[in-house]
């Protein structure tokens, strides 16, 4: 059997910087042992499954280690390729999730704008000792949702300096790491570590800003926001809060394009 495969990089307009994203769409879907052994084979942070449904796709993400609820990258690269290339000429795609709803992606000039949900993170009273150890560096704040934490700091040469213990951030399964400060030519800066997803530091975290953007947001008083995740890669973010939902902004680019021998 073989299935097509794209490569393409995420919120950066040229090849080989942001965030790479294997993305397979398929006629129907497969084993998940399956979709898991292909993401491992990938060996990306997240690989995209795509399958036509109505006027638009199903869409599910894994890591090299499991599937996850909610990716940005993935879904920006799904939609790069459905416009560019499996229904090209259309301005948006719609795609159905199985945790984070429907989510939709359309073209704004050289940029796609994804609209998601946003998670407004709330204060961590007792942040836990892996975060802590495991950073090194004490932050001036802790934050969390569900299943990340965002640890504030004063500067983004702080967050550039960062040196984490992976195997201590391992233990806060399920949990990933955010860092975020004031940027310097950007309203805030981040950076992700999710290690027991099998991700060490995720290059840029499209679905971090659905938290990273209400925050920012709030304390500078803005709803139209420009992130910078400051990864060895580096990526480039644009989010404008609505609501109970912040769209978030970026280019892509195709890199690959071939077939996975299965």
């Amino acid at each position: 059997m073989y299935l097509p495969i794209f490569h393409v990089d995420a919120f950066t307009a040229k090849p080989f910087g942001g965030n790479p994203a294997a993305v397979c769409p398929l006629t129907e879907w497969l084993d998940d042992d399956l979709l898991r052994s292909v993401a491992s084979e990938n060996n990306l942070s997240e690989t995209a499954y795509l399958v036509p449904r109505g006027d638009g796709y199903d869409l599910r993400w894994f890591t090299p280690r499991c599937e996850v609820k909610l990716c940005g990258h993935a879904t920006l690269a799904s939609a790069l390729v459905v416009l560019q290339i499996l229904a090209s000429g259309t301005n948006s795609v719609s795609f159905h999730t199985r945790c984070s709803d429907t989510l939709t992606v359309f073209r704004e000039g050289d940029l796609l704008a994804m609209d998601f949900p946003a998670k407004a993170p709330w204060t961590c009273a007792n942040p836990p000792a892996a975060l802590l150890e495991g950073l090194g560096v004490r932050p001036i704040s802790v934050m969390q949702i569900e299943d990340n934490y965002f640890a504030v700091y004063g500067s983004a040469e702080d967050v550039k300096r960062m040196r984490p213990e992976f195997h201590v951030l391992e233990k806060l399964h399920p949990a990933g790491v955010a860092i975020t400060a004031p940027g310097e030519d950007s309203d805030f800066v981040s950076r992700y570590f999710a290690p027991s997803y099998g991700i060490p530091e995720d290059p840029v975290t499209g679905s971090t800003h659905c938290s990273l953007a209400p925050y920012w947001g709030e304390r500078l008083g803005k709803t139209s926001l420009h992130a910078r995740q400051v990864s060895q890669r580096g990526g480039e973010l644009w989010c404008e809060l609505k609501g109970d939902r912040v769209i978030i902004k970026g280019q892509a680019v195709l890199t690959l394009r071939g077939q996975l021998s299965i």
